[in-house]
């Protein structure tokens, strides 16, 4: 075992054991609250050891699954691990695992999707369920037992708080991020709830450390393994094209004065999209900008680093391994500029509204008339889950939802007639954008956004079929308000499944 150099905690200290040791610990049918959020900041050996022990015990023959609650998603050894072996019961509130997704599709580990905003409430109200054990990331312990915080938060201060056995891993891999983190230990439960003294993406109105009860920490684990580095492909013309649209539209909105030259705080979420606008953001005719988000990409790194960007607030680091040896050459020029906070903070409903966030996440599909689907293939497989989205959406200044207009290489129109599964509803969507163009839906009626939405982003190969559709419906005389044809909404759909069935996926 190495040195304790990053546990200073003389009672602590006398917890170190393996990560073996410490996931015996953990018994079949505990609820565990793992850190991690978007591949960073997760434990790296004691899932695995879990793994190993579930594994072992399937092959005796005696049932051993667990509940895994996260922040979000987290990496191969942590969801994988545990889903290759059936040992995740519950799953929850997002997942990205591509063999978490094949256990939920096939039945075999129970989903719960929800608003990331809503956890931290949920488990302190008992909704979900006791948490029985928290394993947590840090990047160190201090002398008076105060936890210094790893790459990101989460819901890490609930686990500490709820859990009854805490496991610690110290990761020595991690950068020293002291002074990042604002650790707001103010919020309740209704009727006690005050306030949140936050006005500004960068105010600081917590701790900069965890607090947690050292009588409640069964074991402390040394690990020394770096995150996941965040592979992004490179920016291909779809999203450049709708990264310019989304410009020329806050251009607009600047120049009509509905926002101001330095604009709002920008939320953008997780993907390629998403840093192709933030690369946008370089050129254009805008200084001074701030970011209240939940993961912080290399888009934003580079606009902090070009001083574009004033400063950022978010829950998580998510870096490719460029972005992130920047990060760490230049830790004390990003320390003041980003602030880390919990996911209960960063996607708080009421501070987005009053901040007024430019929100800009990405999609599945939306229909004519606005719906998005941002969780479901064919309304009834989960890709990843609704993460934030659904916090920024309904509260933003300006909710803005972006995807290429087609996908599987044209087969299939991300611009549908019904959309297959509805997670924000045409009252939450106010901006949808594809590479074709961009529909500003803000005061539109149904058949005025279905318009737009059809000329201006769906792809050619599919308008003509759209606009038969739309007008099919009206001269069926169904409903003039939101024309449907409820006897094929769904053909796309279907036909895309028939497809998918003999392996091909031919255009509707």
């Amino acid at each position: 075992m190495t040195e304790p150099s990053r546990v200073l905690n003389p009672l602590l200290r006398q917890r170190l054991m393996s990560a073996d040791a410490a996931a015996a610990l953990i018994r079949p049918g505990d609820n565990v609250g793992m850190s991690g959020f978007t591949g960073t900041g997760h434990p790296k050996a004691v899932p695995a050891a879990l793994a190993r022990r579930i594994a072992q015990a399937h092959r005796d023959g005696e049932p051993f699954k667990v509940g895994v609650w996260t922040g979000a998603s987290t990496a191969p050894e942590l969801d994988a691990a545990l889903a290759q072996v059936d040992g995740i019961e519950l799953r929850l509130p997002y997942q990205s695992d591509p063999v978490c997704r094949e256990r939920i599709n096939a039945g075999r580990m129970e989903y719960l999707d929800i608003h990331l905003s809503h956890v931290a409430q949920f488990v302190w109200s008992g909704f979900i369920g006791h948490l029985d054990v928290a394993v947590v990331e840090v990047a160190g312990i201090l002398e008076d037992g105060r936890l210094v915080p790893a790459a990101s938060i989460g819901n890490n201060k609930t686990w500490l708080d709820q859990a009854d056995r805490v496991i610690l891993e110290v990761n020595a891999a991690s950068p020293d991020l002291e002074g990042m983190h604002d650790i707001y230990y103010g919020t309740h439960l209704p009727p006690q709830r005050m306030p949140i003294p936050l006005v500004r993406p960068d105010d600081r109105i917590g701790e900069a450390y965890y607090r947690c009860d050292p009588a409640k920490v069964v074991a402390v684990v040394q690990t020394n393994a770096p995150d996941r580095d965040t592979k992004f492909s490179l920016v291909d013309d779809a999203s450049r094209r709708i990264a310019g649209h989304i410009i020329e539209f806050l251009q607009h909105e600047v120049k009509k004065g509905r926002l101001p030259r330095e604009l709002l705080p920008l939320q953008s979420g997780v993907g390629n999209i998403a840093n192709a606008v933030m690369a946008g953001l370089q050129d254009a005719p805008f200084d001074n900008l701030t970011a209240y988000t939940e993961v912080l990409q290399d888009g934003m790194l580079a606009l902090l680093k070009s001083g574009k960007l004033r400063s950022a607030s978010a829950t998580a680091l998510s870096l490719g391994a460029q972005a992130l040896a920047e990060f760490e050459r230049e830790l004390d020029f990003y320390r003041s500029r980003i602030v880390l906070r919990p996911q209960e903070i960063s996607n708080h409903p009421e501070i987005v509204r009053r901040l007024g966030v430019i929100a800009m996440n990405g999609m599945i599909e939306a229909d004519i008339y606005g719906n998005v689907n941002s969780t479901h293939v064919h309304g009834t497989r989960i890709m990843n889950g609704i993460g934030g989205s659904g916090d920024f959406a309904r509260n933003a200044w300006l909710s803005i939802f972006m995807t290429p207009s087609t996908a599987k290489n044209g087969a299939i129109s991300c611009i549908v007639p019904m959309a297959s599964h509805v997670d924000h509803t045409e009252h939450d969507v106010q901006v949808i954008v594809t590479e074709q163009g961009l529909a500003d839906l803000r005061g539109l009626s149904p058949k005025q956004r279905s318009q737009l939405v059809i000329e201006n982003c769906a792809h050619p190969d599919y308008k003509p079929l759209l606009r038969d559709y739309v007008r099919r419906a009206l001269e069926s005389g169904s409903g003039r308000h939101t024309p449907h044809l409820l006897q094929e909404a769904f053909n796309w759909h279907l036909q895309a499944q028939a497809g998918e069935r003999m392996g091909g996926l031919p255009k509707a």
